[in-house]
């Protein structure tokens, strides 16, 4: 079966804008029940022109592809009603976002601090009141985390008792509005025959079998035995059929490779600044090294010339001495000639 690759934003966006997919999809990430979920106002990625007319940006539809900006992180956010083993229901906040870029970081950071701001009209006995909810987050990441291999990561978080040395079964209400739980999935990581739930969803993202030199559409040849699973292959299938969406998948992959091109120029930039900077460095520091060596130049000729100055008044002196001992001797002759001392 040949379906469209689901890491591109257009397709994972289609994916997450259906409800029971969307449903499917969170809650075999987590493991944990979902009665109820809807999707909340999110941001995802778009290429757009950017204009500045009269002082303002505008954005217009144009042809001229080397002008378009690109933007490459995707974000969805749900709230969502679980049931936890014990039976309780709550409401929680979930985040989905989606890189390529191992530098999203900040963005990742900044965006979920703007996710406890959020406030959620809950139903209590007294009547509706605004409550912050608990916070999941799930990154679906394009690259490969250094050190770990595991294609499906959950970091959570247990209560422990510093004291007594043991874990706290129960759970607080107002910290699990302060911590969340994360889930991380490595793409490059997905890989092999799928066998649990989880890697068979995991399997729809596999980057491999590729029908062409792109990767917009790919092979997907996995028994499928779950109804939502195929719903989800037939989407992609459908996808994958319809031209107006390969050429927008084409596209997205022709930003994506100059966003490539961008970021390789801006890491030989700054390895180029870096270099000129340690040049200027080491230009300096010769620049001092040869005035230190120019002073010590002229210190050794000073002291060259104090020595030649010494050299010259002790040969002028032994000169001086010379001829006073000639003088002495032609007076010793003189006086043995008179006295006819041999």
């Amino acid at each position: 079966m040949v379906i469209a690759n689901p890491i591109y934003d257009i397709i994972f966006k289609r994916l997450m804008e259906n409800k029971r997919i969307a449903r499917f999809f969170v809650e075999t990430i987590i493991g944990e029940q979902i009665e109820d979920i809807a999707m909340v106002p999110q941001e995802y990625t778009y290429y757009a022109k950017a204009k500045k007319k009269k002082g303002e940006n505008t954005v217009e539809n144009v042809d001229d592809k080397e002008e378009w900006e690109i933007l490459s992180l995707i974000r969805f956010d749900f709230v969502a009603t679980i049931r936890n083993a014990d039976g309780e229901y709550k409401k929680i906040l979930i985040e989905v976002q989606k890189s390529n870029n191992a530098a999203d970081l900040m963005r990742f950071r900044t965006y979920l601090g703007e996710q406890y701001k959020r406030m959620d009209v809950i139903e209590v006995s007294s009547g509706k009141v605004e409550k912050a909810l608990p916070v999941v987050s799930i990154y679906l990441l394009g690259f490969k985390l250094p050190k770990i291999k595991a294609a499906a990561i959950k970091v959570g978080r247990s209560y422990i008792d510093m004291i007594g040395q043991k874990e706290i079964k129960e759970k607080s209400e107002w910290i699990e509005s302060l911590t969340h739980d994360g889930y991380f999935v490595q793409i490059p990581h997905i890989n092999g025959k799928p066998r649990t739930l989880l890697e068979k969803i995991l399997s729809i993202f596999e980057q491999k079998y590729f029908v062409d030199d792109k990767g917009t559409i790919k092979a997907y040849e996995y028994p499928v035995d779950n109804e939502n699973v195929k719903m989800m292959v037939e989407m992609l299938k459908h996808a994958a059929a319809d031209s107006k969406t390969r050429r927008e998948m084409e596209e997205a992959w022709w930003f994506e490779k100059k966003e490539e091109e961008i970021e390789k120029r801006e890491e030989e930039l700054q390895k180029n600044k870096k270099m000129l900077e340690e040049n200027q460095k080491m230009l300096e520091e010769s620049k001092k090294t040869i005035e230190e060596n120019q002073k010590m130049l002229e210190e050794s000729k000073k002291t060259i010339e104090e020595n030649n100055k010494i050299l010259e008044e002790n040969k002028k002196s032994l000169t001086e001495k010379e001829n006073e001992n000639e003088k002495l001797k032609n007076e010793v002759a003189t006086l043995k000639r008179l006295y006819g001392i041999k």
